[in-house]
């Protein structure tokens, strides 16, 4: 299921939106000046939306799809003058139809492009997007070389692998000292795909840099359209290692657990340093009571922000039928690449490639949905002031433990066994 795109609001008229910023809904200074005979007058920004609804990562491009879904008619009500045009595609989890699709909607008329998920798409899209002149805002993807190339027209609102692990190891020193209890050893098991290699070089170029208390004792990888994972866990599980690091996907994170629990391994704790897989709805509805206590110390929705409250009230009505919190991450980084783009153009007052990507270089958004500073990019066209929070999965939902002062729950560890779980 993709949704299909809320019709945009009419306009609404500053005089509104300069009360909506007033009470605190979100606003912008420089959209509170433009005149509204001016704004009526710009034609729709055509956003070209990326994302893997079919193929491995289908679960992911259809749950981040929700996230652009919601956005037209919510940027109305959160006070921009700007309307948008979704033009969606499927990447197909492929990067040369990722590739393929950018050209076709850059040809069709798209005036950004936003997406992909994936790192390796991507790649592929960022080449496209730099030729052809026009922005792109990447939603979700983590390899750092993707803004590493000197490219102008490249923008992430994503941390980079090395912001990942460099906040996951810090959460997991966190762990182990507020629960005290600590693993002497470790093994290292992740997709072999563009991210899991880009969160494997940071983990062994940060690893000795963070005196970590255990020593990884091994690093197994694996194909993330794997259908059968029973050599790896079992070589994973001959080290004896206390706890079981990944880098995941959806699918081989659910066969990744369903083995551990068919050859009987009990590490003291699963976590993840940065990735997606265990937070996700279809992990709790395949595994059940097994999917409990995994620990993903990943970038998160911040609970107290008021646009956040906004976008969860808007999916709410828009899919009544699904839980929020098992698509929280992919839709809070997709609605913030639409507003990125939104933002931009209503600054801009054109669809222009250079005038969209000057604005995006200027980009301030305070008031947003996941837990950091404001979305604004560097030199490199990189948001470098992103957070994370340590998430244990409890009761079905993933409930950040950690840090202190945002925990929705105490830390467990290590986690029951399998056996003895109600």
């Amino acid at each position: 299921m993709t949704g299909r795109p809320a019709k945009p609001q009419s306009n609404r008229g500053f005089a509104l939106t300069r009360r909506a910023f007033a009470a605190g809904a979100v606003g912008l200074a420089a959209a509170a000046s433009l005149p509204r005979a001016r704004a009526q007058t710009l034609a729709p920004l055509k956003i070209g939306v990326l994302l893997p609804k079919t193929g491995v990562q289908a679960f992911f491009g259809q749950s981040c799809q929700r996230g652009a879904d919601i956005a037209p008619a919510l940027l109305a009500e959160l006070g921009y003058a700007v309307k948008i045009e979704l033009m969606n595609a499927d990447t197909e989890t492929s990067v040369d139809t990722a590739r393929a699709r950018a050209e076709k909607l850059i040809n069709d008329g798209a005036n950004v492009l936003i997406g992909p998920f994936d790192s390796g798409a991507a790649t592929a899209i960022a080449q496209v997007a730099e030729q052809r002149g026009v922005p792109f805002v990447i939603n979700i993807a983590a390899a750092p070389q993707i803004t590493e190339q000197g490219y102008k027209f490249v923008f992430r609102n994503f941390p980079t692998s090395g912001m990942l692990i460099t906040n996951g190891l810090t959460l997991m020193k966190d762990m182990f000292k507020a629960t005290g209890t600590t693993p002497k050893t470790a093994v290292f098991m992740h997709v072999n795909d563009t991210f899991g290699q880009a969160n494997r070089n940071a983990v062994e170029a940060l690893f000795p840099r963070f005196d970590m208390p255990f020593r990884i004792l091994d690093t197994i990888s694996y194909d993330p359209a794997a259908r059968d994972l029973s050599v790896e866990v079992a070589k994973a599980k001959a080290t004896q290692a206390e706890l079981l690091m990944v880098t995941t996907r959806i699918n081989d994170a659910i066969l990744l657990i369903r083995e551990m629990v068919k050859q009987r391994w009990e590490p003291m704790g699963v976590m993840s340093p940065g990735s997606p897989g265990m937070y996700e709805e279809q992990f709790f509805t395949s595994l059940g009571k097994n999917s409990d206590f995994m620990v993903s110390n990943v970038p998160w929705f911040n609970p107290r922000s008021e646009v956040a409250s906004l976008v969860t009230a808007a999916f709410k009505k828009q899919f009544p039928n699904d839980r929020m919190i098992g698509h929280i991450f992919n839709v809070g980084f997709t609605f913030e690449a639409v507003l990125t783009a939104a933002d931009a153009y209503q600054r801009a007052k054109s669809t222009d490639g250079k005038a969209l990507a000057e604005a995006l270089r200027a980009t301030k958004i305070a008031k947003r949905v996941m837990i950091g500073g404001p979305i604004a990019f560097d030199a490199k066209g990189q948001n470098v002031e992103i957070g994370a929070a340590a998430l244990q999965n409890r009761n079905g939902e993933p409930k950040v433990v950690l840090p202190a002062e945002a925990a929705e729950a105490a830390p467990v560890f290590p986690m029951p066994g399998w056996t003895k779980r109600g």
